[in-house]
């Protein structure tokens, strides 16, 4: 049922001119807010916390246009699904392309850093017609929801490895000189993860992009979409950063903690297009434990 759904409102976003998808996808976005008060309290507490120079007010506005700019994420998502892919591309620029085709011609590939900001699965799609991109991606639940998705991510020639035991994947797509992209906002479990600072507080955070990024001497490139006004987007390309010298936990760590600072420079300049109801700091240190011990990079596991 699920899936019919997603067909049919694909069809009807498609069939909507653009700005009446938006603004539809606006009022969704917001009706969800006001549907999930959870998703309301915990972005509040989040943003609050992150921006103590803001007013309640402020801060509030902020959550409001993130639920508006999520909701027009999933028009956009469903008018390409429904056909709308030549119309939804031309909507799309790239800046600092001099950058990520200098970094592509090195030959190890590239570990494209990224987070949950602006509508991060358009420009996955939108990117893999233009490099060869594999994505890492948790499974959804249904299974049903799963296969159609994942479908789709295929016809538009994104690759996919599992969040889970692909190691040696990841490590053959950049051997390959592809490219891997990778989300690092997520909260991890503490024997998975290691501390890095993210808005002035720990949060439990993959060392796998830097181990990968290490092992296979593939540089870091930083690349995220932001939304501009009237439906158009910009993917812009950051500077890139040379691999870690080593694998040691505190190079590692370092490494990791760079790459969160990128990602909270964007945020902040941007906070309306982040997941703020995310539970990004769910995991905290131990008290009186060393803040990385016993942290267990999910490579070394395999």
């Amino acid at each position: 049922m699920i899936v019919v759904a997603l067909k049919i409102f694909s069809w009807l976003f498609a069939a909507l001119p653009l700005p009446a998808a938006l603004a539809t996808g606006r009022g969704l976005g917001r009706a969800f807010g006001f549907v999930v008060p959870r998703n309301r309290s915990r972005a509040m507490e989040n943003l609050t916390r992150c921006f103590p120079e803001k007013s309640w007010a402020e801060c509030r506005a902020i959550m409001w246009r993130m639920f508006a700019n999520l909701g027009m994420n999933t028009a956009e998502m469903l008018r390409w699904i429904g056909g709308r892919v030549e119309e939804t591309s031309q909507r799309i620029r790239l800046e600092n392309e001099e950058e990520a085709l200098r970094c592509l011609k090195e030959g190890h590939g590239a570990v494209i850093l990224t987070a949950h900001i602006g509508n991060w699965d358009l420009m996955g799609l939108w990117a893999a017609s233009r490099i060869p991109l594999t994505i890492i991606s948790k499974v959804i639940k249904n299974e049903a929801l799963n296969r159609f998705w994942m479908e789709k991510r295929a016809a538009a020639n994104v690759k996919i490895v599992p969040a889970h035991n692909s190691y040696r994947q990841c490590l053959r797509v950049l051997k390959d000189n592809g490219c891997l992209g990778f989300i690092l906002d997520q909260n991890m479990i503490a024997r998975e993860g290691i501390f890095v600072e993210f808005f002035g507080r720990p949060a439990c955070t993959t060392p796998g992009l830097a181990v990968l990024s290490a092992h296979a001497r593939s540089p870091v490139m930083p690349v995220f979409m932001f939304r501009e006004p009237g439906g158009r987007h910009v993917v812009k390309v950051f500077p890139v950063l040379a691999p870690p010298a080593d694998r040691e936990p505190a190079t590692l760590a370092a490494a990791t903690q760079q790459y969160t600072k990128i990602i909270e420079g964007v945020i902040r300049e941007f906070p309306d297009q982040w997941i703020w109801m995310h539970r990004r700091w769910r995991t905290q240190p131990q008290p009186g434990k060393n803040l990385n011990a016993g942290a267990e990079p999910a490579s070394k596991k395999e």
